[in-house]
């Protein structure tokens, strides 16, 4: 019988299938609140098969791809990055969760706490001790998730979809200890 629910790092040979899993996940979230046009523009430029790949080879990235039932293609994902925090970030030794999305049939039946739960382990095998991401203001379901996750907002930032401003609440959380 397959394991009900699988995490391992995405390589290289995966470029496809996350690109197209990112593309479709990110539609799924924020389609129905803004211009198509400000969509299309935002997926086609962050989800296209060359990004991919470069993000994917670039060492200050980790994908982690969520596969349930014994799938070959992923239900989810999350992108760990390492880098320049948000000046609002106050922790120690901060990496940033810059995305976690799930498909749309899969939410609720757990692939996003296990994504977060890999995500914490493999920061805490990285060595850091803050973990923080961006999330759209108007994201209410995903702003609980985290909250519920033991993230406090501590700061905005602008995000661009498109041609449109929009204000992501930065939420950080300490990343526990072994």
């Amino acid at each position: 019988m397959p394991d009900p629910l699988h995490i391992r790092p995405a390589t290289s040979a995966d470029a496809g299938p996350l690109a197209a899993l990112a593309a479709r996940t990110f539609r799924d979230a924020f389609a129905d609140d803004n211009a198509a046009d400000d969509m299309e523009a935002y997926v086609r430029d962050a989800f296209s098969l060359d990004r991919v790949r470069a993000e994917l080879a670039d060492d200050a990235n980790m994908f982690l791809l969520a596969f349930t039932d014994g799938a070959d293609q992923p239900t989810g994902y999350a992108k760990i990055r390492a880098g320049t925090a948000d000046s609002s970030v106050t922790g120690p030794d901060p990496v940033e969760l810059e995305r976690l999305y799930v498909n749309r049939n899969a939410i609720r039946q757990g692939v996003g706490a296990a994504l977060m739960q890999a995500s914490l382990d493999a920061a805490r095998s990285a060595g850091r001790r803050t973990l923080w991401l961006g999330v759209w203001e108007r994201n209410a379901r995903a702003i609980s998730f985290y909250e519920r996750w033991g993230f406090e907002a501590v700061g905005d930032h602008v995000f661009r979809l498109g041609s449109d401003d929009q204000t992501d609440l930065i939420m950080e959380r300490p990343v526990p200890g072994p």
